[in-house]
């Protein structure tokens, strides 16, 4: 049999196809646009989604080894958090509010102050930022009041395109989770945060687990794409969790990393944890279980942003050649250019370099971008840590795992072995195991998770170098108190 997996992005869908025992044998991309209508605005067209899955699709099911009647589920991963409006008649309201969009500052200052932060972690397990679906809700009230009262379906971007492909009105526990909507720990919409938003949970979707149907592909849709049978859509899962099925991140305590645009450290959990002062995210799994997620903004956008834009050059490797990584830099990166969410919560605080000198060189400032995307995802290592959890490896994946001395610097500095995949295809094969799951192929999200997924190298951690960069991390930390509210 086969699946296929779809990762609903920001800038760009991806679709592969996957055989029943998790060979890839193809991918597509299809691109659409994100509009920054105001200064820390971002907003994309939900029908663009739809239009460029459906010509996804199409190209995938024609590549040679695509056969048609074998084409049993889809699973979809999405972007988190994004607010898809839909009123009475189906029709989109307005532009979705994107998962990076900064207008709902007053409105998360509202939720932790005036709702305060005890009552949310009772609601959700969870507190409110910047980026949440629930901000989102109050702005639309306060701002959009006419397109507000037009609304009659509250969806997140992944779950606008289950309902058009099937029909069906669902979510997922992982992907509401990050709605500030949903009592993650008993998995429902939790009444009060409804009443708070001022929304009833008739304009919400019934909730499934990620490996669930949700519905099957419309009659019109797989006739236009020559599917015969039946075809399962599954719930499907936000992008995060659905990549951490796809990295074999399910099993109690493992761990995996990603270093993309931004970046993440996910935790599977079998059992529902909240860090102090909620600055790491207790979110639902796509495994039916639960996940800690540390979040920063800006990650493998960092080094983007200093090479591209600041050095003009797309060199990367030979920008690398001459970093030691040794954990004696005198120069040091705070990596905040778009603000932070985990653990500062701050969408204010900016990024900086520290530590220059007439004789600091182009290297050390490269390798302090590379140390300081590092230092900031082991903040929330450290807060995993604080809650007992102990974490002996990880896996690595997005961009940033492609450079081999960014996953010595990373492995030294978490002082964690790291694992690089032989197949890497983030949120479209996580999407592809979870529709394989819900067809019978496995007993359940872990077994499939054995079966599929490989280990094809492993970099291990120097203790002298990790010993160096112990200390260098403490440093690091006091340098957000000291810049705090001043840059």
């Amino acid at each position: 049999m086969q699946y296929i997996g779809i990762d609903l992005g920001t800038s760009s869908v991806k679709l592969l196809l996957m055989q029943s025992d998790g060979k890839i044998l193809s991918s597509v991309s299809k691109d659409y646009p994100v509009s920054y209508p105001k200064p820390g605005w971002s907003e994309q067209n939900p029908e663009d989604w739809l239009r460029q899955s459906l010509a996804g699709l199409a190209e995938l099911l024609e590549t040679e080894p695509a056969d048609k009647s074998q084409i049993r589920g889809i699973g979809i991963g999405g972007q988190m958090h994004g607010l898809v409006a839909l009123d009475e008649h189906d029709n989109v309201i307005r532009p979705a509010i994107l998962w990076n969009d900064g207008r709902t500052e007053q409105e998360t200052v509202y939720l932790n102050t005036v709702i305060g932060t005890e009552k949310l972690s009772d609601c959700t397990g969870n507190i409110a930022f910047a980026g949440f679906t629930a901000p989102k809700i109050l702005w639309m009230q306060k701002n959009e009041p006419e397109k507000f009262k037009a609304i009659r379906k509250i969806m997140l971007p992944k779950d606008y395109l289950v309902y058009k492909l099937t029909g069906a009105f669902t979510t997922d526990v992982s992907d509401a989770s990050g709605m500030l909507l949903l009592d993650v720990k008993n998995r429902m919409w939790s009444e009060e945060m409804l009443k708070i938003c001022g929304i009833d949970e008739e304009m919400l979707p019934e909730i499934r687990e990620s490996y669930e149907i949700a519905g099957y592909l419309k009659k019109e849709i797989q006739e236009s794409l020559g599917l015969s049978g039946a075809v399962v859509v599954v719930a499907g899962a936000g992008d995060n969790a659905a990549a951490a099925v796809g990295t074999g991140t399910v099993e109690n305590g493992s761990c995996n990393i990603s270093i993309g645009t931004s970046g993440t450290v996910f935790i599977a959990c079998d059992d529902f944890t909240i860090g102090e002062n909620h600055a790491i995210h207790a979110f639902g799994h796509a495994n039916g279980r639960y996940h800690l997620m540390g979040c920063m903004l800006s990650a493998a956008s960092c080094l983007k942003w200093w090479l591209e834009d600041i050095l003009k050059t797309n060199d990367y490797r030979a920008e690398q050649q001459e970093i030691k990584g040794t954990g004696d830099n005198p120069v040091y990166f705070l990596p905040y250019l778009m603000g932070e969410r985990t653990p500062h919560n701050d969408p204010n605080v900016r990024g900086a370099f520290l530590g220059l000198s007439l004789d600091t060189t182009r290297a050390q400032m490269v390798e302090a971008v590379l140390e300081g995307v590092s230092f900031a995802l082991k903040d929330s290592m450290e807060i995993a840590k604080s809650l007992g959890i102990d974490i002996k490896k990880t896996t690595l994946c997005g961009g940033g795992a492609k450079s081999p001395i960014w996953r010595e610097i990373l492995a030294n500095i978490l002082d964690v072995e790291i694992e690089i995949l032989e197949t890497e295809e983030g949120p479209a094969l996580g999407g592809a195991i979870l529709a394989a799951v819900a067809c019978g192929e496995y007993a359940s999200v872990e077994d499939a998770a054995k079966a599929i997924v490989k280990v094809k190298e492993t970099v291990l951690p120097d203790p002298e170098k990790a010993l160096a960069y112990r200390k260098k991390y403490e440093v690091f930390r006091s340098l957000y108190p000291a810049i705090k509210g001043k840059i």
